[in-house]
């Protein structure tokens, strides 16, 4: 009975290893929803002409990487999302526009004397 005994370790506990982590999210995705978003709030400086493409092609292409890299980057909501309201700022900007448009013709043929 002279030997150190060691007992085994206790079963359950291994580390996790990156097969358990959660994917990443496609910091394209993040950044198609941000510049999604900017282009809802900048409609009114018709700012959304400009910036809801370019949601739009962000969203698409990361919806293309996200599906292509086999589940190791996630975030396939987040540019679904940012497609989407670049597409909805795009239409509200250029709605905005000519409605601008068509205020200020108005008003200027209204405004002119009659002889």
């Amino acid at each position: 009975m002279g030997g150190s005994y060691v007992p085994p370790p206790p079963g359950g506990y291994a580390p996790m290893s990156a097969g358990y982590a959660a994917p990443r999210n496609d910091g394209l995705a993040v950044a198609s929803l941000v510049i999604g978003i900017a282009s809802l709030v900048c409609t009114v400086a018709c700012l959304g002409i400009v910036l809801g493409p370019t949601a739009a092609i962000m969203g698409f292409i990361s919806r293309q990487r996200i599906a292509s890299s086999g589940g190791a980057l996630g975030g396939g909501t987040l540019a679904v999302v940012g497609l989407v309201l670049g597409i909805v700022g795009f239409v509200a900007s250029v709605g905005w526009f000519f409605l601008i448009l068509s205020g200020v013709i108005t008003s200027a043929t209204n405004s002119t004397p009659t002889p």
